[in-house]
């Protein structure tokens, strides 16, 4: 099925107001509070988090801070080359369960990311507050809307029926391996314990890749972006290749955040970066303490994963 769609126009963020006002907020159907630009258009991006910090401030002085640099000196110190394509080849194989797009979405009510500094809150309503928030400034790109709410399922990789994988396997911002880590991955300074950080191989800008060689290329660190990639991809997803890059890569901050590692995007990956840097905004900033009324939503969502995916999934 072919798909066609408009190129997205991208809207800077410092062009956003900083702040928001009951008056300035669009309701949907589910009770999320959206908040609106002051010209009325756009989705405006509020200042701080939940906790009242900076969104994404990984120095903050909080002890949630101190458990989110800790995940991070795991992840480094543990995410490998070789370890990465050992995942890939175990959980390629989808033997793990068959359940819906929608079961998987309740699952993650079990679910919360101890890496993430400005959300801790079920994953299920990050899932809705992100697709709700989307829906209002893209009513027509109903796959984006669709993508939003499975973005994350992959997180299921943390449950004892997925492997009970660490969280370090599993969430947190994602990095390609093979090549240099570059200094714009967060707590940079843990890589040097990382067996890859010294293998003469691995540890030039570009390792093992070359420039344009396109991000399929290119194995990044395994977490549920990548396990959510590899079950829509197997089970047949109609999805466009935007929605499939956004999952793949929507935690892959070094790259869509700080233009690092750029050199080895392909043409169809600079297109979808677009698409990715859009969907971003929502992903970081609608999480908030303000929960979505499942059940109202729960049918239009149903009809758009009828849409792109079959009844039961392999995972």
């Amino acid at each position: 099925m072919t798909i066609l769609m408009e190129k997205p126009e991208l809207v800077s963020q410092s062009d956003c107001q900083n702040h928001v006002d009951e008056s300035k907020v669009l309701v949907l159907d589910g009770g999320f509070p959206v908040p609106k630009s002051l010209s009325g258009e756009g989705f405006l991006a509020p200042e701080i988090n939940s906790f009242g910090n900076s969104f994404r401030d990984y120095n903050a002085e909080s002890e949630r801070q101190k458990s989110v640099e800790e995940f991070y000196k795991q992840q480094h110190v543990n995410q490998t080359y070789e370890f990465v394509q050992k995942m890939r080849e175990e959980y390629s194989k989808l033997n793990r369960m068959e359940m819906s797009i929608w079961e998987c979405c309740e699952l993650l009510n079990e679910v919360v990311d101890d890496s993430d500094p400005d959300l801790d809150e079920p994953q299920i309503q990050h899932l809705l507050q992100s697709a709700e928030a989307i829906r209002k400034d893209y009513p027509n790109e109903d796959w984006l809307h669709l993508t939003a709410l499975i973005h994350d399922l992959g997180k299921v990789l943390l449950l004892p029926k997925f492997g009970g994988l660490p969280q370090w396997a599993v969430v947190g911002d994602t990095f390609p391996l093979g090549c240099a880590f570059d200094e714009a991955n967060i707590h940079h300074k843990y890589f040097k314990e990382n067996p890859d950080y010294t293998n003469p191989s691995y540890n030039t800008k570009n390792g093992i890749y070359w420039d344009g060689c396109g991000l399929d290329n290119v194995t990044i660190s395994w977490g549920h972006d990548d396990y959510m990639y590899l079950v829509a991809k197997e089970n047949g997803t109609t999805l466009p290749s935007a929605g499939l890059f956004i999952i793949r890569y929507h935690s892959l901050y070094p790259l869509h955040k700080e233009e690092a590692y750029m050199q080895f995007l392909n043409d169809e990956d600079k297109e979808n970066l677009k698409w990715l840097r859009i969907f971003n905004k929502y992903d970081l900033y609608s999480k908030c303490k303000v929960a979505v009324d499942v059940e109202k939503v729960k049918p239009y969502y149903l009809s758009l994963i009828e849409k792109y995916f079959p009844a039961k999934l392999k995972w």
